[in-house]
């Protein structure tokens, strides 16, 4: 059982730095080897990790004998390159950022993982680690006596800039409902213990980068639409997304309803982007609203003010390294599977079809 462990990290952009910054609460955690194509940030990268040596390649980095374990965090079209390299090279127990794949036709590629892939796969769906998110997944289903409706609203910022506008298109983001929504369609298969049946979608390019022009094109990435669910067990599942509506108390609105009541979670944004005008940023805030006696209850979930300056995902960043970091010391399971990750790029896919066509798409 290992005491210490040694990460190698791919891709060294926002949400890499973000994943140096929590790997460093860990106790026994280092990086030791970083790798990103541009030079500059992985040298910034290797300096916030304390001094790790910089690869000059994927191959180098795997080449590098104190690994453990591997985080890639690179665009999302080169993740299946890099799963192959990996997995062809040497297999490391793996933190795999979402979305697993962007092309449809690599979905039987990352299926076939699952026996071939000699050690561990987790697969980064932080959503579900938010200390709010947690609270209302463990405490849905004796609020609601079962959920028959789910409702996830995120009211956000805009897509921020990266490294060669590489999320500004469809072709290498596999599109909004699988860049961004994976998240979310990822909470439902887990609020409603059952995967979907059927998608229908609406969505698009309403205001966001419309007078933008990179390399002569004009980015087509959507910025708003509503995805409705059918589930197996016969719940219903709604998510509504907007991507210029920053302006908001909070960034995430989940809410779930039972024949025994309902259950709603409140997620504020990013505190780095709350005006410091406004006073303190909202608090996460679980309602629970029984039918019979009426009457809410709220509860504060406040977030460890040191995982806040860690990253932008109210915490869930440190608590999914935390149990991954446990499954590569031999003390923990996955929790977030190679089939969790493909499932919800697969419903990201049907969404996008289904908005494109106007049609409904079956699963």
């Amino acid at each position: 059982m290992l005491k210490n462990v040694n990460y190698g990290l791919v891709g060294c952009g926002m949400m890499g730095q973000e994943h140096i910054r929590n790997i460093a609460l860990l106790p026994g955690a280092r990086i030791t080897v970083v790798y990103d194509p541009v030079s500059a940030l992985a040298d910034h990268a290797a300096a916030m990790a304390g001094g790790a040596r910089v690869a000059s390649s994927l191959a180098d980095l795997l080449s590098q004998p104190d690994l453990d374990a591997l985080v890639v965090v690179s665009p999302n079209h080169v993740h299946v390159s890099q799963m192959r390299e990996i997995a062809a090279t040497r297999p490391l127990p793996l933190l795999m950022e979402k979305p697993l794949y962007t092309d449809p036709a690599d979905a039987a590629f990352v299926a076939s993982l699952k026996d071939s892939y000699p050690a561990p796969i987790w697969v980064a769906m932080e959503y579900r680690y938010m200390p709010p998110m947690t609270a209302m997944i463990e405490a849905a289903d004796e609020a609601t006596g079962g959920i028959k409706m789910l409702t996830i609203r995120e009211h956000r910022f805009p897509f921020l800039p990266k490294i060669g506008d590489w999320n500004r298109f469809n072709s290498q983001t596999g599109g909004t409902m699988v860049e961004k929504c994976c998240h979310f369609f990822d909470l439902m298969r887990v609020m409603l213990r059952c995967d979907p049946v059927r998608v229908m979608a609406s969505a698009g390019q309403g205001v966001n980068h419309l007078e933008e022009e990179i390399g002569g094109k004009t980015p087509d990435i959507w910025d708003h639409g509503y995805v409705l669910l059918d589930f197996a067990n016969g719940a219903r599942a709604m998510l509504e997304l907007c991507m210029f509506a920053e302006g908001s108390n909070y960034q995430e609105e989940v809410s779930a309803v039972g024949p025994d009541g309902k259950i709603e979670c409140f997620i504020p944004g990013p505190g780095r982007f709350w005006p410091n005008s406004l006073g303190p940023a909202p608090l996460p805030q679980l309602v629970i609203s029984p039918r019979n006696p009426k009457g809410p209850v709220h509860q504060e979930i406040p977030v460890d003010p040191a995982l806040l300056t860690a990253g932008d995902h109210n915490g869930s960043t440190f608590y999914q390294h935390q149990k991954f970091n446990a499954v590569v010391r031999g003390e923990g399971a996955v929790e977030v599977t190679l089939h969790d990750g493909a499932m919800a790029v697969a419903i990201g896919i049907a969404a996008q079809e289904s908005a494109r066509t106007g049609q409904a798409v079956r699963l």
